[in-house]
């Protein structure tokens, strides 16, 4: 990529003078779509960011939220979410990695310590060669660096779809853990401090990193584009962590930003921007890795496990001191000033690639400027882009007729709804000593004994509803995510969202686009959820075409305590109850978006959600809470067969007889395979007891009492299946038995 006209006539007019390449660069890179936003900022004030609870929201590193606490001491989490979507199809282990290295490193520069990771996958039909090369690289990827650098996975999702197929997702969230007295944040506080890079030594990959992820994937994207895709470290993302915390601890940082996108040029400037400040920089003075690097490589390179922190002068060689204790290199490369951002460079014989000090000059040496811009103009002047977009339409009702066995085993053998556990036994979901409930559960629960709180977290989309209908998919999207909380007894708090299209400058793909952000804000604000933070990308297409428009949200709730109902039944105790709408009722079971129409090629609307989520969700969490609950589970993806067979483990069982009233147009289709999310499975002693506290907020239907045979059978109308717990693995083994 190259600066636009229209934008370089900008920054000439703003300049008063043609820009240096250094300059040129970094206007390319810092006003790309994937650092200023100019298609999406538009449409991203229709979020609610505030709340009591909203210590920092969205705009800075990551978000800073309070959790409710019985005593006087403030414990805050933070949240954040990125993508790392273009390089982890040109290098899916690399890509995925340092995914995960850049939303941890977020994390730290708002002085929190990293407590647990979710990640949200999407790749292309898992029956394709390539797709499975991408999803192993992918988890490899994921697993090696989370697990080494000691922070647990706990939550996610993975779907497949074939619009994934030449560009996959991959969206990684993390929660930190911090205070008052520890809360740092990315905007400089004074001219005369230091700016000190810290970390990892700069090299060349990862250059242009962010303008590679503002355009179209190429079909020679995973040769032409590797240079881009950074290489990660994580046992020096590791060191990094840990020196983190002590120059946090000892309270010697006054703001930071980790090195993401646009590396040094991108930290730096967006970090005095923030402060309404400027800097002088010296870009030889950052330590180096590979020799002869020049201003713009030093600039951009994308190299990972960096952190630029502004320290008081008097505090910098203690920094150097932790730092070289973790064996990290350490850089004074300039300091803040009231001025603009200036960045200068002397070539230099004297310097080595072996030579990390900082000091040495060489005599001869000139001292060229090679950017001299205004900081805020720099990170805030991209004019935004009015774009045209289309009305997303759903589509017509197309039902199959399929025979109810086939059905049965094909949504529950179908690799957007078997198991998971391939994916997750990879990662170290326990390192930490804070996960209670694990994956594999409708969501995560990590405790936080500082506040006696246990968070809940889930993470996710549904590419099957997003591609049916971007608004409504979106809201069932936030209600499920919501649902999953809340089946595990947490209440809902914050949310921050990944939000994936394509090309916007397409009406269809911005229309859907539109559609998303819109549906996910409303349910959002529905269920008083701020979203404090998130991310977008775009230009999520190939040759293949465009992608799903793809809304990921990683919400989290809060409990007392660390305790949860499990998914499974317990065997032949308490009555299986369904809450929420069968739809058989009204005559009109949606099946739209639903992984039943996906198996066999058919079209609907998708489905109505329950009147009042608000009180739905809150009464869910009350019940699971109860003591006579003995397992809960959410409806969702794959409908209520494939949840009633998720909860058939071991020696439970469970006879259901679902009736099929005459002129039911869906029938039984309908009524085990539809997906309208707010729907839970709650086992329970005292069914009255539930009943009464679901009275007036969602319909509650018996499903019968789990017996103690480990099989299910389930009677629909005049037809009926019947599957044992072990056939029940086998055909949820999908992607295990594909794999390994």
């Amino acid at each position: 990529m190259s600066l636009a006209d229209s934008d370089h006539e900008l920054v000439v007019e703003e300049l008063g003078r043609e820009p240096t390449p250094a300059e040129a660069a970094l206007f390319e890179n810092l006003w790309s779509e994937h650092c200023a936003y100019r298609s999406s900022r538009p449409l991203l004030s229709a979020f609610e960011s505030e709340g009591e609870q909203v210590v920092i929201g969205p705009g800075d590193d990551a978000a800073v939220v309070a959790l409710p606490t019985d005593g006087d001491d403030d414990v805050y989490i933070t949240m954040g979410i990125e993508s790392h979507n273009h390089p982890s199809y040109v290098d899916p282990f690399d890509g995925a990695a340092t995914g995960v290295g850049g939303i941890v490193r977020d994390t730290l520069s708002m002085g929190a310590y990293p407590i647990a990771l979710a990640d949200s996958l999407y790749f292309g039909d898992f029956d394709r060669e390539h797709s499975k090369y991408l999803f192993e690289g992918v988890v490899e990827g994921i697993s090696h660096y989370g697990n080494c650098i000691g922070v647990p996975t706990v939550a996610g999702s993975v779907d497949f779809h074939d619009d994934y197929e030449g560009n996959p997702l991959v969206n990684v969230a993390c929660v930190g853990l911090t205070d008052d007295e520890r809360l740092v944040t990315a905007e400089a506080q004074e001219p005369g401090n230091k700016l000190v890079l810290v970390g990892n030594a700069t090299g060349r990959d990862g250059l242009g990193g962010a303008s590679f992820a503002s355009e179209d994937l190429a079909e020679d994207a995973e040769t032409e584009d590797r240079p881009a895709v950074q290489v990660g470290d994580p046992y020096a993302e590791k060191l990094l962590i840990e020196a983190n915390e002590v120059l946090i601890e000892e309270g010697l940082i006054e703001s930071a930003r980790d090195l993401g996108a646009a590396g040094l040029g991108g930290a730096s400037s967006e970090l005095v921007a923030k402060g309404g400040l400027g800097a002088h920089i010296e870009l030889d003075r950052v330590h180096q890795r590979e020799p002869n690097m020049n201003a713009l490589e030093i600039l951009l390179a994308e190299s990972q496990e960096r952190m630029c922190y502004e320290v008081a002068p008097e505090n910098v060689d203690r920094v150097a001191e932790i730092a070289e204790k973790y064996d990290l290199g350490c850089s004074v490369i300039g300091e803040v000033t009231e001025g603009n951002y200036v960045c200068t460079f002397e070539e230099s014989e004297a310097r080595s690639a072996s030579d990390d000090s900082t000091d040495e000059r060489s005599e001869s040496g000139e001292r060229e400027t090679v950017v001299d811009v205004d900081a805020y103009f720099l990170g805030e002047g991209a004019p935004m882009n009015d774009l045209p977009a289309d009305e997303p339409t759903q589509p017509e009702r197309d039902l199959p007729e399929i025979d109810l066995e086939t059905a049965f085993e094909a949504v529950l053998s179908s690799p957007n709804t078997a198991s998971k556990r391939w994916v997750y036994r990879q990662y170290d979901h326990e390192v930490g000593v804070r996960t209670s409930v694990g994956p594999g559960d409708d969501a995560a629960i990590v405790a936080v004994r500082e506040a006696n709180q246990g968070l809940a977290i889930s993470s996710g989309a549904a590419p099957n509803w997003t591609d049916t209908a971007p608004y409504e998919g979106a809201r069932a999207i936030a209600l499920e995510n919501a649902t999953n909380v809340a089946a595990k007894g947490a209440t809902p708090l914050a949310a921050v969202d990944c939000l994936n299209g394509g090309n916007p400058e397409k009406p269809d793909v911005y229309g859907g686009f539109t559609g998303i952000v819109d549906g996910l804000a409303d349910m959002c604000a529905t269920l008083e959820t701020p979203v404090v933070g998130g991310n977008v990308s775009l230009y999520n297409d190939s040759p293949s075409g465009p992608i799903p428009p793809t809304p990921t949200l990683a919400l989290v709730g809060t409990k007392d305590g660390y305790e949860a109902p499990p998914l499974a039944l317990e065997p032949g105790a308490g009555d299986l109850l369904l809450v929420g709408d069968r739809g058989l009722e009204s005559g009109d079971v949606r099946l739209g978006g639903s992984e039943y129409l996906a198996q066999f090629d058919g079209s609907d609307r998708f489905p109505a959600l329950p009147e009042d989520p608000q009180a739905l969700i809150e009464t869910v969490a009350a019940v699971a809470n109860d003591e006579s609950t003995l397992a809960t589970h959410d409806v969702s993806h794959g409908g209520l067969a494939v949840s009633l067979a998720e909860m058939v483990t071991g020696e439970a069982g469970l006879e259901v007889d679902i009736p099929v009233p005459a002129g039911t147009e869906a029938g039984v289709a309908g009524a085990l395979f539809h997906e309208q999310p707010g729907r839970v499975l709650i086992q329970t002693t005292d069914a009255d007891g539930v009943r009464e506290a679901f009275d007036g907020v969602a319909p509650v239907h018996s499903l019968g009492t789990p017996a103690e045979d480990g099989t299910l059978s389930i009677t629909v109308g005049d037809l009926s299946i019947d599957a044992d717990a072990a056939k029940i693995r086998e055909y949820r083994s999908t992607i295990a038995a594909e794999l390994g």
